[in-house]
C-alpha cells in the first residue's frame, strides 16, 4: 500500500506551471494538458491554451484526448492477464490463434516487445487514405505482409503486429476488444472517461499547426476498425492519471504486481548504443537523468500523448497536446517526474528493530566466497546477504524454502537456494550459494576442495 501523497509544494508547483507553459509555447500547439500523480492521487495538473478552438473553450481535468499507442499498454495489460489465467502462452506462435499465416512461428512475446520483426503498418499507404482495415482485409492482407527483420534481431516497432494482438485478445477473451479492456482494466480502475468513442460535446479537438504561418488547421478523426487495439482509446489527465497511479501500484483485480513487474524489464534495446531506453511487454522504458521510467508515447492526427512513471518512487506523469507535429510530450512527461523527485525526495522510512530469528543462528554474518565477501544479516526480519560496499544489485533477499534452505526471492541470484550444512554437533559449518561454497574465513578455491565435505 502506497503512503498518503502530500500535497505538493509552493515551489514545485511552480516548477511544474513554468515547464507546462514553456512547453506549450515552444511547441505552439492550441492546448497542453498534463498532470502528476503521487502515491495514487493526482497532486497537480495544469490546462495551457484550448482544448479546442473556434470558439476557444480551455480542458479540464476530464476533457477527453485521443492517446494513440498509449493504447498498446492496454492491449498488453489484457493480454498478460490472460497469460496469468493459463488462457495463453507468451511463447505461443502466431499460428496458434492464425493458422496457416506464413508469419506463424513468430511468438505473442516478440509481438508483445516489438521484437517480431514485422512491418511497421498493415498492408497499404493506410496513412494517406486514413482507412484502416476492418478484421477480414487485416487478416487476409497479413499475407502480404513482410517479415522486415529476423525476429528478436532488433527493436522495430510495428503497429501491424499489435492489431494482431487485438485479434488474439478477441479469440482468447471471447469479448470485443473494447470490452475486454473495460471490463478488465477501465472499470476496475475507476476510469469512466476513456474508451473508443468520446463524447462530442466536451472532447477536445486535434489540429495541424503550420510550421511557417501557425495557423491551425483540425484534423480528421480517423475510423481505426481492426487497429483500434494499436490507439484508439480517448482518455482524460484524470482517468490516465489513474492508469499512472496503477502502473506506479498495481490493484490484484486487474493484474498481479509480479506481472507489472516482468512488463517492465527490458527484453530488447532500442538505442543498442547508448542503452538509455529499451521495450518490455508492452511498455516503453528510458533513463531519465539516472533514474529508469516506464510508460508509453501516442500519436495520431491532431493528438500526441506522454506517460512517464516512476514506479519505485510512485510519481508519475501524463501529458496530452492537441496539434500532430513539434510536441515532445514523453520528454515533458519525463522531466515533470524528475522536478518532483529532485525537489521533493521522499525521506527515508524510519527504522525498526527486528525480532529474534533463532532459527538463523550461526548463519548470520560474514562469509566468503570467491575470495570475496558477503554478510548475511536480518532486515525487517528478512534475510537478506549483500557485498560490503557493492552495489545494490548485489544484494538479495531470501525467503525460507524447507529445512536449512533458503531461496532468494530478490536481487542478485534470484531463484537460486542458500543451502546450510552443519557439523556432526549440528553446528553450521559452511553454506552453499548457487552451489558455490561459502566459508567463515577467506579461502582459495584449492583450500575448500581440498575440504572434506
Amino acid at each position: 500500500m502506497s503512503p498518503p501523497a502530500e500535497p505538493l509544494q509552493d515551489s514545485t508547483v511552480r516548477e511544474l506551471d513554468r515547464l507546462a507553459r514553456q512547453a506549450q509555447h515552444d511547441w505552439r500547439t492550441p492546448g497542453l494538458s498534463v498532470g502528476v500523480v503521487r502515491h495514487g492521487r493526482l497532486g497537480w495538473s495544469a490546462h495551457v491554451g484550448s482544448g479546442r478552438l473556434d470558439p476557444a473553450a480551455p480542458a479540464d481535468d476530464d476533457t477527453q484526448f485521443l492517446i494513440g499507442s498509449v493504447t498498446k499498454t492496454f492491449t498488453a495489460v489484457v493480454l498478460m492477464a490472460l497469460r496469468d489465467e493459463g488462457k495463453l502462452s507468451l511463447d505461443a506462435p502466431l499460428s496458434t490463434f492464425l493458422p496457416g499465416t506464413r508469419h506463424g512461428a513468430v511468438t505473442v512475446r516478440q509481438v508483445l516487445a516489438h521484437a517480431s520483426g514485422l512491418q511497421r503498418e498493415p498492408v497499404g499507404r493506410i496513412w494517406e487514405g486514413l482507412q484502416p482495415p476492418d478484421r477480414d482485409r487485416l487478416l487476409r492482407e497479413l499475407e502480404d505482409a513482410e517479415q522486415v527483420l529476423p525476429a528478436h534481431y532488433a527493436f522495430h516497432y510495428s503497429n501491424l503486429a499489435y492489431a494482431l494482438l487485438g485479434e488474439i485478445v478477441e479469440q482468447v477473451d471471447g469479448r470485443p476488444w473494447e470490452e475486454a479492456v473495460r471490463a478488465r482494466i477501465l472499470r476496475p480502475l475507476g476510469m469512466r472517461h476513456t474508451g473508443l468513442v468520446p463524447d462530442e460535446q466536451s472532447r477536445a479537438r486535434g489540429y495541424y499547426v503550420h510550421p511557417h504561418t501557425g495557423v491551425p488547421v483540425e484534423e480528421p478523426l480517423v475510423e481505426l476498425a481492426a487497429t483500434a487495439p494499436v490507439g484508439g482509446l480517448w482518455s482524460t489527465v484524470a482517468d490516465l492519471g489513474r492508469y499512472a497511479a496503477f502502473l506506479a501500484d498495481p490493484v490484484e483485480e486487474v493484474l498481479r504486481p509480479d506481472t507489472v513487474d516482468e512488463m517492465c524489464r527490458p527484453l530488447i534495446m532500442i538505442d543498442p548504443e547508448e542503452w538509455t531506453r529499451a521495450y518490455g511487454l508492452g511498455y516503453d522504458l528510458q533513463r531519465v537523468g539516472g533514474r529508469v521510467m516506464a510508460g508509453h508515447a501516442g500519436g495520431m492526427p491532431g493528438f500526441v500523448t506522454g506517460l512517464r512513471v516512476r514506479r519505485s518512487d510512485g510519481v508519475g506523469a501524463v501529458v496530452f497536446a492537441n496539434s500532430t507535429a513539434g510536441a515532445e510530450p514523453l520528454g515533458l512527461a519525463g522531466q515533470l517526474v524528475a522536478a518532483v523527485l529532485d525537489r521533493e525526495p521522499e525521506a527515508d522510512q524510519v527504522w525498526q528493530p527486528s525480532s529474534p530469528q533463532p532459527h538463523l543462528d550461526g548463519i548470520l554474518g560474514s562469509w566468503w566466497t570467491e575470495g570475496s565477501e558477503i554478510v548475511l544479516e536480518v532486515r525487517d526480519d528478512q534475510l537478506w546477504a549483500r557485498v560490503p560496499g557493492g552495489p545494490k544489485l548485489s544484494e538479495t533477499r531470501f525467503e525460507p524454502d524447507g529445512l536449512d534452505r533458503f531461496r532468494a526471492v530478490e536481487g542478485r541470484e534470484r531463484g537460486e537456494l542458500l543451502e546450510v550444512v552443519r557439523d556432526h554437533e549440528g553446528l553450521v559449518d559452511r553454506l552453499y550459494f548457487a552451489t558455490y561454497p561459502m566459508t567463515r574465513r577467506p579461502a582459495a578455491f584449492a583450500d575448500v576442495a581440498a575440504r572434506p565435505t
